[in-house]
């Protein structure tokens, strides 16, 4: 059965054109299908997002502004046990244990619960995405029995000891230790000195009963690097108070910038005693007899296989992020819709804040972006998906992952922050007040650029695996085709930065500015624009890093650190090539044919201004004459003027009602204000009794006097 495509029931108010209107401004001569795209958006899980939006908005799980820290702390607490009773927390645990095997639906529903509140959302992915995820992927079965039924209830909330005030995205140089002691059969938990004290853990401060440790395990005095253990923290008085256990201290982190529903706090231990059942033994495990064994022989590939188990904490905060973007763009968007502000062409009329250019501008290329970075979020949970429930779960699907998941968060992250800030800045003193989320929605994001890895950290990783690939590339060569690649580089070089790369490009130009627009709209020379950026980046590294071979340790580091910046520049480029590649491939799925055309504009408008961003690497590197690099402008100019139109409708087609978003500024009332404002100047004007313009009377006496004068005789004709 056919389905018929489901039609925007609005209309923007300002399809109509009227005398105010810009002339620059077009007006939308096809309608999209908002429900086609809402799903497209969603991904194979929609349905669950938009079951887990509707659960945020029962008034329980909202967020109040202007609670104390302390009363944020329990109301969060409290929407944590409603949720074990009217959501759906446990979607992602085995079904012996009351859960689903469904690892992407988990994520998918759980990452919509920034809409209630960011602080619930982290909270709960402490619980069930850290917590209790590192006791399911890294126990056994009978830990699984012992400890996650008091996980998944809340019965014990629990912390994710991993982060220390000394290391923080190192993880693997953790200093506190965690050594067996073969006389009691217990492992002996320990925090040396102050920088080992475990840092900034959700559900430290006051809530937490258990907490899995990360430590350097030590058997038999070799330190076999870092391992995750179940460590008790308090228990709970007949009154219901909790108290600390002997040997753990703990602090409170106080008022945060955001996140303040949440018990931040810091954990540490003087030589406490665990059982050694209690070392989550999956990669690592100590015998009864006290010898150490593991599957993994190394362990490097130990280590991060480990934490390969816990990558879904960046595939859920990318997408959280994105969808906080998307918020923050429907409220500005739907704002700017209904505001006017200064006079245009008729002095009675107030223009609309979104036909102005520059309004455009800020707004529109973000929702470019915003748009590409969730199809990649939907491509990166579809990979998380396939790779914990088993469908593609090899060691390179791992690497793969873990690879995009580094790529994706930052930019997810990234993007949130600086649409919330526009977002903000575009509503005026309107989006600085509390009720309108902006600030708030900022305030609590702020920390995802940070945690669950510093985004300049996992870049840092996209880079050394672009190079490792390329690396490998080149290993493969013999030494015939190693000179052939170092030349064909080489020419290539020479080629790009002198003027035959330049004139042929200008002749190509020569013509029309259409002929070159026309040019930039095709997918495969966008494509080869940001491939051959990634690319051209990746290549002048590997070279300039090839004399680190043979080197020691301290100059290896030298020439590498020489290189960061480039390194990280190059992984950033590549997470934009992905989204890009994310959004074309959607574009695919798309069936009416009207929004096919529409969603192809915007997927052009993300491309064309990724390269306008970097238009100084393609001049510098004779990617482009600076002919080409002015039509890119002009065109992403003529694309802003092309999608104006349909600006509201595409991000109606996020999905958020104006109850989701919960900020009076997206709704009804600013154009109801508006009209109520028009309304009255009309009467004002129709009565006669409207008080003349000083400027008007000014003007109206100089004509009389040049009047006057020209009447007089002799005045010159």
């Amino acid at each position: 059965m056919t389905q018929t495509p489901i039609r925007p029931t609005h209309d923007s108010p300002t399809t109509t054109p009227s005398a105010h209107t810009p002339a620059s401004v077009q007006r939308a001569d096809t309608r999209i299908d908002g429900a086609e795209i809402t799903r497209l958006l969603g991904g194979r899980w929609w349905h669950l997002r938009s079951a887990a939006r509707d659960l945020a908005l029962d008034p329980r799980m909202r967020k109040i502004e202007g609670l104390t820290h302390h009363e944020h702390r329990e109301r969060v607490l409290t929407q944590l046990h409603l949720l074990t009773e009217i959501g759906d927390p446990l979607r992602a645990f085995p079904a012996r244990l009351g859960g689903q095997d469904d690892h992407g639906g988990s994520l998918a529903s759980f990452e919509e619960l920034v809409v209630a509140d960011p602080s619930l959302q982290i909270k709960a992915g402490v619980q069930w995405g850290l917590f209790a995820s590192a006791i399911l992927h890294l126990g056994t079965a009978e830990q699984h029995d012992r400890f996650l039924p008091g996980a998944m209830d809340l019965s014990v909330p629990g912390a994710f000891a991993m982060t220390e005030r000394g290391h923080g995205s190192d993880v693997s140089g953790v200093l506190t230790t965690a050594t067996y002691d073969p006389d009691t059969d217990e492992i002996v938990v320990h925090t040396p000195v102050e920088a080992a004290q475990k840092e900034y853990l959700g559900n430290a401060a006051l809530h937490g009963k258990a907490a899995v440790v990360f430590a350097q395990l030590i058997v038999d005095g070799v330190n076999h690097g870092v391992h995750a253990m179940y460590v008790p923290v308090r228990e709970e008085r007949p009154d219901g108070s909790l108290v600390l256990l002997p040997g753990v201290g703990s602090a409170d982190d106080g008022v945060k910038g955001g996140l303040n529903g949440i018990d931040n706090g810091r954990l540490w231990f003087d030589h406490v005693r665990i059982p050694r059942v209690n070392l989550l033994p999956r990669y690592g495990a100590i015998a009864a007899d006290g010898t150490y064994s593991s599957p993994i022989e190394s362990p490097g590939r130990r280590f991060f296989t480990m934490l390969s188990t816990l990558v879904q904490g960046r595939v859920s905060l990318s997408n959280a992020a994105t969808g906080s973007a998307r918020m923050a763009l429907a409220i500005a968007v739907t704002h700017a819709e209904q505001r006017r502000q200064f006079t245009g062409g008729d002095p009675q009329e107030e223009v609309v804040l979104l036909d102005y250019q520059r309004h455009q501008r800020r707004l529109l290329p973000r929702i470019a972006r915003t748009y590409a970075l969730t199809f990649l979020g939907a491509e990166l949970l579809e990979r998380f998906d396939d790779v914990f429930s088993g469908r593609h779960d090899t060691d390179e699907d791992r690497q793969d992952l873990e690879t995009l998941a580094a790529a994706t968060k930052p930019l997810a992250t990234w993007n949130a922050l600086d649409t919330i800030q526009e977002a903000r800045e575009a509503c005026g003193g309107a989006g600085y007040m509390a009720e309108n989320r902006l600030t708030g929605l900022h305030a609590d994001l702020d920390v995802y650029a940070t945690f669950e890895g510093d985004n300049n950290v996992l870049l840092q990783l996209v880079g050394k695996r672009l190079l490792t690939d390329a690396g490998k590339e080149m290993m493969q060569m013999d030494v015939a085709g190693t000179v052939r690649w170092v030349a064909a580089r080489a020419a290539d070089t020479a080629l790009h930065r002198t003027p035959l790369r330049r004139a042929a490009q200008s002749i190509r130009d020569s013509g029309s500015k259409a002929r070159s627009a026309g040019h930039l709209r095709s997918a495969d020379v966008q494509r080869e624009l940001l491939e051959e950026r990634v690319e051209t980046m990746v290549e002048e590294i590997v070279m300039g890093m090839r004399s680190a071979r043979g080197m020691s340790d301290e100059k290896a580091f030298e020439v590498f650190n020489s290189h960061q910046d480039r390194i990280i520049a190059a992984a950033r480029a590549h997470g934009e090539l992905l989204a890009w590649e994310a959004f074309t491939d959607a574009l695919s799925r798309v069936r009416d044919k009207e929004t096919f055309e529409v969603l192809r504009t915007v997927r052009d408008l993300y491309g064309l201004t990724v390269i306008e961003d970097d238009l100084a690497w393609y001049l510098v590197n004779g990617r482009m004459t600076a002919q080409r690099a002015k039509t890119v402008t002009s065109y992403v100019e003529r694309l802003l003027a092309r999608l104006r139109p349909h600006a509201k409708a595409l991000v109606d087609a996020f999905g958020y009602s104006p109850e989701h978003l919960g900020a009076p500024i997206a709704g009804p009332g600013e154009a109801e204000r508006q009209q109520e404002t028009r309304e009255y100047q009309r009467r004002l004007r129709a009565s006669g009794e409207a008080p003349v313009d000083e400027k008007t009377l000014r003007a109206q006496a100089k004509q009389e006097s040049q009047d006057a004068r020209a009447e007089q005789p002799g005045a010159p004709a």
